[in-house]
């Protein structure tokens, strides 16, 4: 007669065990989705380093193959120009809100 009731209250005393330890014990299912959202992001942000690397390799390449790019690079961020080559710039003003 005692083993008809021993054996489901052991196994509901182990599966509440596995609840509790599943819900609030050490890497439970909270931490599961919080580092799961952490690692999305940083997949995301490790993908956006990954393109901003592979146009810098480009770049480079093209400064490595030809003059070109080197004459552009030169052009846009240092203002430089050809001999006897006129250079107009446009200022346009713009509203600022106040």
């Amino acid at each position: 007669m005692l083993l008809k009731w021993r054996l489901p209250a052991l196994l509901l005393v182990i599966l509440c065990y596995l609840q509790y330890a599943l819900w609030f014990g050490q890497n439970n299912v909270s931490d599961y989705l919080q580092n799961r959202d952490i690692v999305a992001k940083l997949t995301y942000e490790n993908n956006q380093l990954k393109m901003r690397n592979e146009q810098m390799f480009a770049e480079i390449a093209d400064l490595y193959q030809g003059s070109e790019a080197i004459e552009e690079r030169a052009r846009n961020h240092l203002g430089m120009i050809k001999p006897n080559e006129h250079f107009y710039r446009i200022v346009t003003e713009s509203v600022s809100p106040k």
